[in-house]
């Protein structure tokens, strides 16, 4: 199951980047994945939600953005979306395509909340 490694590899650079803010917290993580990689979107998550039980990024969010096979037509130009192995230009009719995307693996975003000093027992100015 490599969706174990790649939830391992997510949540270890979500931790990277909290050490250089040590006064954050983060609380959203998005990944785009190309349904080429063959990565299941659910066995992901589960893997994500039982590496990060317990730990300190227990309250952290996956967000999975599925990313389609696009392809562009090398005859006309045509950039369409590829379904059910119907590599078939929609436009000309073409079959010759080049392929431009989903095969995507990667964090998309990182969303963090700052945590600002408490102001209790402080005397205001005004």
């Amino acid at each position: 199951m490599h969706e174990m490694g790649i939830a391992n590899s997510i949540l270890e650079a979500v931790r990277n980047e909290m050490r250089r803010r040590p006064e954050s917290r983060a609380t959203r993580v998005g990944v785009r994945l190309g349904e080429l990689t063959a990565v299941d979107a659910e066995s992901l998550r589960f893997c994500f939600d039982a590496l990060k039980r317990d730990t300190d990024l227990g309250s952290l969010q996956l967000e999975v953005e599925i990313c389609r096979r696009r392809h562009r037509c090398e005859q006309c130009g045509h950039e369409f979306t590829v379904r059910d192995y119907e590599f078939e230009c929609p436009r000309c009719r073409g079959f010759l395509s080049t392929c431009l995307g989903g095969d995507e693996l990667e964090l998309q975003y990182l969303e963090v909340e700052e945590n600002e000093p408490s102001s209790a027992g402080t005397k205001s100015s005004l």
